[in-house]
């Protein structure tokens, strides 16, 4: 019989997208207690409150939430096959809002629209920006974000679309922060969660070296991406890059700068927003990887004990003492793999 790959799926090129297309994205994605245990057998997170259920219960909430970061990869790897499956580099985020926390049952779906194009120079790829919304069985949003992608082109010759790039906002307005109902961090067992410090201990520009490091490997990061259904070839197949070598999935380095994070800001319990976040430099199997954080903004909320910290946190090949993000050239430092700034929930 003849051999044909009509039926199966190249993925997206640059050429393919229209500022304004929708797309439904397949396939929707039961979250399970399974997700939990294997996130926290990935990433070195001892975050209380998606920890323990009696510790979700006592500030208020229904249900025993996941890490909100699990919601994003479930949602982000969704988009792949449809956005950048042909992909060179996932370039940055904006605009992420956590809204309705996610719990073992909950079914993921995810759509999203191009708001952006923009041929680069070579004439060989392009960037694509989107915005993407995952919804859970109810329709309600969970987690919405904006991301741009660097794409390969199908054929350099094709013409290039009319440039099209959004204005996204720098930061996610306190305002717009979606609290949980019923949150309530009055009663806050500060022991159960590791730390004593709470939002009035952190000062604007107080930085926090996290000092623990973990090393990457291949096996966990592709474990990793595929848990969360991204099938990226730059993250499996060694014949996707010219030098042979697996790109760690970006959001896998998000994920344990976070789980770092919790040695100085163990009582930073929710992710709220990101509002930008660069993949400053790749990462691969091999590099080790440390985080620092500086308190860029402090804000009141009107749940009752809970404030919020506008956080950078960086993650670093090696650790970096000076926590230095930038040089004197404006460049990121050497090292640099991690620019991510996003606002967390925290006891007052």
């Amino acid at each position: 019989m003849p051999t044909t790959t009509a039926k199966t799926n190249a993925g997206n090129f640059f050429e393919d997208f229209t500022v304004g297309q929708v797309i439904e994205h397949a396939t929707p994605r039961t979250v399970t207690e399974g997700d939990r245990a294997l996130y926290g057998a990935l990433y070195p997170t001892r975050f209380a409150l998606p920890s323990s259920a009696e510790f979700a219960a006592s500030v208020g909430l229904r249900g025993a939430p996941v890490e909100e970061l699990i919601a994003f990869h479930i949602g982000f790897g969704k988009t792949v096959p449809d956005v950048s499956l042909n992909a060179v580099a996932n370039l940055g985020y904006a605009e992420c809002r956590f809204h309705e926390p996610v719990v073992p049952g909950d079914t993921l779906s995810t759509r999203s629209e191009v708001i952006g194009l923009k041929e680069n120079s070579n004439g060989r790829t392009g960037v694509v920006y989107v915005r993407s919304t995952a919804t859970n069985q109810r329709d309600e949003v969970a987690v919405e974000w904006c991301r741009w992608v660097m794409v390969h082109k199908r054929d350099a010759s094709s013409p290039a679309p009319e440039t099209v790039v959004p204005e996204l906002a720098k930061v996610v307005d306190v305002a717009d922060l979606a609290i949980p109902e019923g949150l309530d961090f009055t009663d806050y067992d500060f022991a159960a969660a590791g730390e004593p410090h709470r939002f009035d201990d952190y000062a604007v520009g107080e930085k926090i070296d996290h000092v623990d490091g973990v090393t990457l490997t291949d096996a966990e990061h592709m474990m990793a991406t595929r848990l969360w259904q991204n099938t990226a070839k730059v993250h499996f197949n060694t014949e996707a890059r010219p030098d042979g070598n697996r790109l760690i999935y970006g959001g896998h380095v998000i994920s344990m700068a976070r789980a770092l994070s919790f040695n100085g800001l163990a009582n930073a319990q929710l992710v709220a927003a990101i509002n930008g976040g660069a993949h400053t430099s790749p990462a691969f199997a091999g590099d080790t990887v440390y985080a620092w954080s500086e308190v860029l903004d402090k804000a009141e909320t009107s749940a009752p004990g809970v404030g919020a910290l506008r956080l950078r946190l960086v993650a670093t090949r090696g650790r970096d003492e000076s926590m230095t993000l930038r040089g004197e050239d404006g460049k990121y430092a050497p090292g640099v793999l991690l620019d991510l700034d996003y606002w967390a929930f925290v006891p007052r």
